[in-house]
C-alpha cells in the first residue's frame, strides 16, 4: 500500500491500520529514513506509541516530516503499525477539561486517557459542555487526520469542530473547496458530521427580526421564531406574516437565510483566526509570577494537543501556589465571573436571599456539589490535591460549620478584593482542631501547618469569613427591591444576557433582559463576547495581541495584529522599581507602570509638610490654578473651568477657545455637503484629537430610509419618535434619547458634572451625565474638596431622599450623591492604537460608559460619567429610583466595587473588550452607612460586618 498516490492517502492508510493490525513487528523499517533524521524519529514514535490519541496525532503530522516520495518508508510503516493500547498518555479530550463545572471532574479529565475514565466522576446531566467538546474533538481528530500535510485543508476542517454552533455554510464550502482533491474521505467525514448536527435553534435568529422595515413584520417574526420549530414552518409563516417573498436583497431574509444558503461556488473564505484553546485564559498567563507557570499556562491554553504531564505540572506547581494568586484569580474570572445575587438553592439555603453579595457559582450544580462533598467527607477524609485530611465524624462535630465550608467552596462568595475562594485561616484552624483526626494527620502535620497550605491569611480582603453563612440572610422580605435578570442566565446556550433598559412597545412581550449572539474565544472556551464587538485576544508571545470582530457566524473575523507590549520593562517611581501592571500611589495621585512608562493622574497634592502660607494659597486644582470660572472649550470636546487648567492638562492655546462647548454651534457654518444635513453630536474624545479629530457634528442624508427598531427619542417639541432616524426623517431636532418625560417639558437649566449646562435633566441623562446642581454652570466657581468654598452655599443641589448614608462628592463637583464613584486612569496611547487599527474614528467617554453599562447587572442601578479636569475618567453607578431603598444603594455600591476590581486585576471580562482594555487602574468610593449596629435593613453590609465577638461566640457555642 504505497503512499505515493496522494498525501491524504498516507494518513488514510495509517488511520485505517490503527484498528486493523495486531502487534508491532519492530522499527527496522524506520532505518530506511536514515538520511532524514526527523522522519526517522517520527517513524519510530509511531511504531512504538501505546497511546491511541498520541498515535493519531503523529499520523496527522507524519506527512509534514516524511515526504510522499519516501515510498519505502511509508510502505514499511503501513505494514508494521502496532495495535492500539487502551492506556493513553494523552488524549484528544484533554483540551476540553476546562469546560468541566465540578473541580473533581476537571481534575479527572486531565488525568484521563479516554471518555470512559471520566464517566465515573463527571455527571452527564451537569457536564454537557465538557462531553460535547470531547465528542467533537474525537470526531475532528478522525476527520481532519485525512488532510495529511495539507495545512489549509486541515485548518478549515478543524474550524468545523471548534464551536458548538452548527457549522455555517461558508465553513462547509471551504472544506469542500480545499479538501475535495486531497481527501474525499475527509469531505465525506465532515459532511456526515454536519448533516447529523441538530438544526440551529430558531430563537438564535431573533435578532434578524429587527432588520424588518415594517413594525408588524418585526412583531410577527419574533412570534413565529418563538413558536415554530421546523425551517419550512418558519419560512411559510414569515412569508404570510410579513407579506414578502424570501428575496436575498431583503435585510430580514438576508439575515435569516444566511445559515441555510450555500456559499457561492467561487467564493474564497479567509482561514478562521486561531485564538488557541482558550483565548480568554491566555490573557491570564502574562500574570504569572514565575516563568515556569507562565510557560505552562501558555502551553496549555494555546494548543489543543496538551499532554497529561503538562496539566499535572501546572496543578502541582501553579494551581495552588499563593504566589500565583493574580493568575489564578484571573483564570477563575474566566471560568466563573463574580455575579451579584444568590437564590433558589435547596441545600446551601443560608446563601439564599443575598442580592447585594457577589458569588462565582450560585447555581443548582454547585448546590448539589456541596451536598456531595459533605457525603464524601462523612467517610472520614477530605481529599485535597496535595494531601488527604483525616477528620472525625462531621455529622456530630460542628456539622453546620462543615456545611458552611462545603457550600463556600462550591458557591464561592466573592467578598474579598482578591475574589479568591478560600476560607480564613482562623476558621480553618478552629475546625481542624475540633474535628480533625489528629492521630492520622500525615507527616506530623498539625491543624496550623495544614491550614497554612490551604489558607495562610485572615485578612478580610483575602478570604471568606464563614460566620456570615452560619445563619440565613436577614433580607428575606426585601429581595424584590433588587433584581438580577441575567443571573442565572435565561438565554440559550452561547448567547449573552443583557439587562433591558429600553423598555418595550405597548402590546409586545416585555422581558427584563435581551439575549444577544456571542462568539467563543477558542475551541474549548466557554467565555463569550458580544456579536459585533471588537475583541482583543492574545497573539503569539506574551504581551502581543490582535483585534478581531465577533461576526454573525459566531466566530471571530477580520483580525489584525497590534503593537506588542513589553511586559518585561519596569518603571522607577520614588526610587523603587515597579513592574509592568503594578499600580500604586505617588502623593495623592494614582499611578501605574505600563511597559516601562509611568502613567499618573494629574491631581494637585497638598504636602503635609507645606508651610502655612503654601496651605493658604493652595487651591487643589490642577497646577494650583486660581479658583475661578472662565470656561474654555477644548478641541477634545471637554469644557475646562479656565484656560490655566486647560493648559495644565496639555492643551496648547490654539487647542481651545473661550466659552463652554455647549454654547458653540458646530453646524454654523454648515460643514456638510448640500445633499446632507448637519446634526449636532457633542462628544468628549479620549483619543488624540490631533490624529483622529473630535467632530461635534455628523452629516446624514436628507433622504433617509428608516427601520422600525425600538429605541425611542424625544425632540425639542417634546414629541416622541421610535428612533433617531425617524426623528431626523421628519425634520425634527433631538432633545434627548429615551422616552419623553413630563418633568422635562419645561426648560430648567442644570449643570452636569462635565462642566456643561443642559436645558433640563433629561438632556443631561441622555449624554450619560449626572446633574451636579440646578442652574447654569457659570453660576458658581470651581470647587476643590481640600477647602471649603463659599460658592457652594449659593448652589441649589438636587434633593437626596436618603438618610443614614455618608454621601460622596465626585471630583470637581459641588453637590454630594448617594452613589459609587470610580476614578479611572486610562492609557491614551492604547486608545490611539485601537482607533488607528479599527475605525479611524475617535474613542469617546460615551463609548466607555456604554461598554461599562453592559457589566452592571442590576436594573435598579445605572451608569453615568465624565472626563474630570485632572484627565481621569469618572464613572458613577447610581440608583435610578427617585426614592431608592437602602438595599438598592448597597447593590449599586457593590456594582461599583465589582467594576473597580475588574479594572485593577486586568480581568479578561474587561481586558478582552475594546476599548475597556485601555483602563489601567481605578479607585472607588461608595456611599457608606452612617449608623452602626444591625437595627436597620441595609442590604448585607450590616450583616456582613457583624460584631466579630458576637459571631464567634455563636461559632464556638
Amino acid at each position: 500500500m504505497a503512499a505515493a498516490a496522494s498525501p491524504g492517502l498516507c494518513g488514510l492508510c495509517l488511520l485505517l491500520l490503527v484498528t486493523l493490525l495486531p502487534n508491532a513487528v519492530g522499527t527496522s523499517c524506520c532505518f530506511q529514513a536514515k538520511d532524514n533524521s526527523v522522519c526517522r524519529e517520527v517513524c519510530e514514535q509511531i511504531l512504538t506509541s501505546k497511546s491511541e490519541s498520541r498515535l493519531k496525532h503523529l499520523l496527522q503530522r507524519a506527512p509534514d516530516y516524511c515526504p510522499q516520495s519516501m515510498t519505502e518508508v511509508w510502505t514499511c510503516m503501513n505494514s508494521s503499525l502496532p495495535g492500539v493500547s487502551k492506556k493513553s498518555e494523552a488524549w484528544v479530550g484533554l483540551g476540553c477539561c476546562e469546560l468541566a463545572i465540578a473541580v473533581e471532574c476537571r481534575r479527572a479529565c486531565k488525568q484521563a486517557s479516554s471518555t470512559n475514565d471520566i464517566s465515573k466522576v463527571c455527571r452527564k446531566q451537569y457536564e454537557t459542555a465538557l462531553l460535547s467538546c470531547i465528542n467533537r474533538n474525537e470526531m475532528g481528530s478522525v476527520c481532519c487526520s485525512y488532510a495529511g500535510r495539507h495545512t489549509n485543508c486541515r485548518e478549515y476542517c478543524q474550524a468545523i469542530f471548534r464551536t458548538d454552533s452548527s457549522p455555517g455554510p461558508s465553513q462547509i464550502k471551504a472544506v469542500e473547496n480545499y479538501c475535495a482533491s486531497i481527501s474525499p474521505t475527509l469531505v465525506q467525514c465532515v459532511n456526515n458530521y454536519t448533516q447529523s448536527y441538530p438544526m440551529r435553534n430558531p430563537i438564535d435568529s431573533l435578532y434578524c427580526c429587527d432588520r424588518a422595515e415594517d413594525h408588524s413584520c418585526q412583531a410577527a417574526c419574533k412570534r413565529i421564531l418563538m413558536s415554530k420549530k421546523t425551517e419550512t414552518e418558519i419560512v411559510d409563516s414569515l412569508i404570510e406574516g410579513c407579506k414578502t417573498m424570501p428575496l436575498p436583497q431583503d435585510p430580514l431574509w438576508q439575515c435569516f437565510l444566511e445559515s441555510s444558503r450555500s456559499a457561492h461556488p467561487g467564493a474564497t473564505v479567509a482561514p478562521p483566526p486561531s485564538t488557541g484553546l482558550d483565548g480568554a485564559k491566555l490573557h491570564c498567563c502574562s500574570k504569572a509570577s514565575s516563568s515556569v507557570c507562565r510557560e505552562l499556562c501558555t502551553k496549555l491554553y494555546s494548543t489543543s494537543w496538551g499532554n497529561t504531564h503538562s496539566w499535572q505540572d501546572f496543578d502541582s506547581i501553579c494551581e495552588y501556589n499563593p504566589l500565583e494568586v493574580s493568575m489564578l484569580t484571573c483564570l477563575a474570572d474566566v471560568r466563573e465571573p463574580c455575579q451579584l445575587g444568590c437564590r433558589n438553592l435547596t441545600y446551601c439555603t443560608n446563601f439564599n436571599n443575598r442580592p447585594t453579595e457577589l458569588f462565582r457559582s450560585c447555581n443548582a450544580q454547585s448546590d448539589m456539589g456541596a451536598l456531595n462533598d459533605m457525603k464524601l467527607w462523612e467517610k472520614g477524609s477530605i481529599k485535597m490535591p496535595f494531601m488527604n485530611i483525616p477528620v472525625l465524624d462531621i455529622r456530630k462535630c460542628h456539622p453546620e460549620m462543615w456545611k458552611a465550608i462545603a457550600c463556600s467552596l462550591q458557591i464561592k462568595p466573592c467578598h474579598s478584593k482578591s475574589r479568591g475562594s478560600v476560607i480564613c485561616k482562623t476558621d480553618c484552624v478552629e475546625i481542624l482542631k475540633n474535628c480533625g483526626d489528629h492521630s492520622k494527620f500525615p507527616d506530623s502535620h498539625t491543624a496550623e501547618s495544614i491550614c497554612e497550605q490551604l489558607s495562610s491569611t485572615d485578612k478580610p480582603e483575602d478570604c471568606i469569613p464563614l460566620y456570615i453563612y452560619l445563619r440565613s440572610s436577614p433580607l428575606d422580605n426585601t429581595v424584590e427591591e433588587v433584581t438580577h435578570p441575567c443571573n442565572p442566565n435565561p438565554c440559550p446556550a452561547y448567547q449573552l444576557c443583557e439587562v433591558n433598559r429600553k423598555g418595550c412597545l405597548p402590546g409586545e412581550p416585555c422581558l427584563p433582559y435581551f439575549c444577544t449572539q456571542g462568539c467563543k474565544l477558542g475551541e474549548a472556551s466557554d467565555f463569550l463576547v458580544r456579536q459585533g464587538e471588537l475583541i482583543q485576544v492574545p497573539s503569539g508571545d506574551v504581551g502581543c495581541y490582535k483585534i478581531c470582530t465577533c461576526g454573525q457566524s459566531g466566530i471571530l473575523e477580520n483580525c489584525m495584529e497590534i503593537q506588542c507590549v513589553d511586559i518585561q520593562k519596569s518603571c522607577i517611581a520614588g526610587g523603587q522599581r515597579k513592574n509592568h501592571g503594578t499600580s500604586f500611589k505617588i502623593d495623592c495621585n494614582i499611578c501605574s507602570c505600563v511597559a516601562g512608562t509611568l502613567r499618573c493622574s494629574n491631581r494637585q497634592c497638598l504636602n503635609e509638610l507645606s508651610s502655612e502660607d503654601d496651605r493658604t494659597l493652595f487651591t487643589g486644582l490642577p497646577c494650583n490654578c486660581a479658583d475661578q470660572f472662565v470656561p474654555v472649550c477644548g478641541q477634545n470636546g471637554r469644557t475646562y473651568p479656565s484656560a490655566c487648567i486647560a493648559r495644565c492638562v496639555g492643551l496648547l492655546d490654539h487647542h481651545f477657545e473661550f466659552g463652554q462647548c455647549s454654547s458653540k454651534d458646530p453646524c454654523n457654518p454648515n460643514p456638510c455637503p448640500r445633499s446632507q444635513r448637519c446634526i449636532v453630536k457633542r462628544q468628549v474624545c479620549l483619543t488624540s484629537f490631533e490624529k483622529f479629530g473630535c467632530p461635534q457634528f455628523e452629516c446624514i442624508s436628507r433622504q433617509l430610509k428608516c427601520d422600525y427598531s425600538q429605541d425611542p427619542v424625544c425632540d425639542t417639541e417634546n414629541a416622541e419618535h421610535g428612533n433617531l432616524c425617524t426623528l431626523y426623517q421628519r425634520g425634527k431636532q433631538l432633545s434627548y434619547k429615551g422616552s419623553c418625560q413630563p418633568f422635562c417639558k419645561s426648560v430648567e437649566p442644570v449643570c452636569g458634572h462635565n462642566g456643561e449646562t443642559y436645558n433640563h435633566l433629561c438632556n443631561a441623562y441622555s449624554d450619560r451625565v449626572a446633574v451636579d446642581y440646578y442652574g447654569g454652570c457659570q453660576d458658581v466657581g470651581v470647587f476643590s474638596h481640600h477647602n471649603l468654598h463659599t460658592e457652594c452655599s449659593s448652589v441649589q443641589c438636587p434633593h437626596i431622599p436618603v438618610e443614614g448614608y455618608k454621601l460622596v462628592t465626585p471630583p470637581g463637583a459641588c453637590c454630594p450623591l448617594c452613589a459609587g464613584v470610580l476614578r479611572i486612569l486610562f492609557d491614551k496611547d492604547k486608545l490611539d492604537i485601537f482607533a488607528k487599527a479599527t475605525s479611524k474614528m475617535p474613542i469617546t467617554v460615551l463609548d466607555i460608559l456604554q461598554k461599562i453599562r453592559l457589566h452592571v447587572s442590576v436594573p435598579q442601578c445605572d451608569v453615568f460619567g465624565y472626563l474630570s479636569m485632572e484627565s481621569e475618567l469618572i464613572v458613577l453607578i447610581v440608583p435610578v429610583d427617585s426614592h431608592p431603598k437602602s438595599i438598592q444603594i448597597d447593590a449599586c455600591n457593590k456594582e461599583a466595587e465589582k467594576i473597580n476590581s475588574l479594572i485593577n486585576t486586568d480581568s479578561p471580562t474587561l481586558a478582552s473588550q475594546v476599548p475597556l482594555s485601555a483602563l489601567i487602574t481605578s479607585e472607588v468610593e461608595v456611599s457608606s452607612p452612617l449608623k452602626s449596629g444591625c437595627n436597620r435593613i441595609s442590604a448585607s453590609l450590616c450583616y456582613i460586618y457583624l460584631c466579630v465577638a458576637i459571631s464567634y461566640a455563636f461559632f464556638h457555642s
